[in-house]
């Protein structure tokens, strides 16, 4: 089964607690960081030596790698590039791209390897400093995890407004906008693969034992944010084009409801400590509330079409609903800011945000007026209609594990040959 260490966040460590995180659109979670491993003592008598080289270079790398990418993640507007063009976060999920085919060898063809090793991570969004687990499966659950966050670095990276010296308003381009969609999914995917291929592999009594940052509702919590803030991004775009229908807006507006509802469900049963954990918990009550203002904004504009007073009701009763979620939303994401690790108050408003703060108090407040004079009497606000239920478009990418690296065959055939 594999044995567990799990250290108290008092004791000695070197978990990262910065007191600012920056501007940012995407919450990304604590990075959980490698400790180092001498896989030469607790295997090496198993594996050839140049098997013991290939896994050690490959997570000492990591081990390096991650613990300088950290910081540089928590500051949104940080994204180093390295000689060859790229991307810190880019070459670090190369790395773990790499490592995973190898790895996974220690599972393969029935190799009696798979708790003979001590994996040992910095815990971010748990109580433990750290949790070190013998099982091979609670690395692969750790990569895939920390796989995800990059990409929602990525995305970070690409959405945070950057500012200008001419004095016109930031815009992110819809280049930028449309990769992140992808990117998105592919964190979803990566945290997908996690739930359905990963962590049945662990046995139920360390399954229990994991840290939070690894619970199987905090990864389902992260998976429904990347799709949320995916569906976000195509909300946005489709206000800008002349071409979408009010239809098409609420059916998306409508779907961003039920990402985040799924969210904040998932989340809202965790032990999550104060720190990364409650402004986790805060992001996506922040993206929550925004997302009802929006669907039912545009789903007051639809009721509104209609010719009877009893849609204009609706319709004025939808307004003021999403006016209310706007106000609520606001008060979130001042909460979710000024919680520790502190982040600046949201970068200028563009996409749908800028759109919809300005279009909901104006034509909230139309509607009523109109309402009192078309009908003559105190305009009564109704409870606000139900929202239209429309299926989840938006499927994480269908990412599964890789094979077992080729070192690993080439291994068996050599050991046969020695027989």
């Amino acid at each position: 089964m594999g044995c567990l260490v799990s250290t108290p966040s008092d004791a000695s460590g070197h978990r990262r607690r910065p007191g600012s995180i920056g501007e940012l659109v995407v919450y990304i979670p604590g990075f959980r960081i490698p400790k180092g491993i001498d896989f030469n003592q607790s295997i090496g008598e198993s594996l050839p030596k140049n098997l013991i080289d290939r896994i050690s270079a490959l997570h000492t790398r990591i081990v390096v790698m991650a613990a300088q990418e950290s910081p540089v993640a928590s500051k949104s507007r940080r994204r180093t590039a390295t000689r060859h063009g790229g991307s810190s976060s880019d070459d670090l999920l190369q790395a773990l791209e790499e490592y995973l085919p190898v790895l996974l060898g220690l599972v393969e063809d029935g190799r009696q390897l798979r708790d003979k090793v001590n994996f040992v991570w910095l815990n971010q969004e748990d109580d433990a400093e750290e949790t070190g687990m013998a099982n091979v499966w609670y690395e692969v659950l750790s990569v895939l995890h920390l796989m995800a966050l990059l990409c929602l670095s990525q995305a970070n990276a690409l959405l945070v407004p950057k500012s200008h010296g001419d004095g016109y308003q930031p815009k992110i381009s819809e280049e930028s906008r449309r990769n992140s969609v992808d990117i998105f999914l592919k964190a979803s995917g990566y945290l997908d693969c996690a739930i359905r291929q990963v962590l049945p592999q662990i046995g139920n009594d360390m399954w229990r034992e994991l840290p939070v940052d690894l619970a199987e509702g905090n990864l389902r919590a992260i998976s429904l944010q990347a799709l949320g803030q995916a569906v976000d991004l195509q909300l946005g775009m489709a206000i800008d084009s002349p071409k979408a229908t009010l239809a098409v807006k609420r059916r998306l507006a409508c779907e961003m409801v039920k990402y985040w509802q799924q969210a904040q469900d998932n989340i809202a049963v965790l032990p999550l400590q104060d720190g990364w954990g409650k402004k986790h918990q805060l992001f996506i009550k922040w993206k929550f509330l925004e997302s009802k203002a929006a669907a039912y904004y545009f789903h007051g504009l639809i009721l509104d079409e209609g010719n009877t007073e009893k849609s204009h009701r609706a319709a004025a009763a939808a307004l003021h609903a999403s006016e209310e979620f706007l106000r609520e939303s606001k008060k979130a994401s001042d909460a979710f800011n000024s919680t520790s690790p502190t982040s600046s108050r949201s970068p200028a408003l563009w996409g749908s945000m800028k759109y919809l703060s300005e279009k909901i108090p104006k034509d909230a407040s139309s509607k009523v007026r109109i309402n009192r004079d078309l009908y003559s009497q105190e305009s009564v606000i109704d409870t606000a209609p139900v929202l239209p239920d429309f299926p989840l478009a938006l499927k994480p990418d269908d990412y599964q594990l890789p094979q077992a690296d080729l070192s690993w065959k080439r291994d068996n055939k050599q050991q046969q040959e020695n027989l």
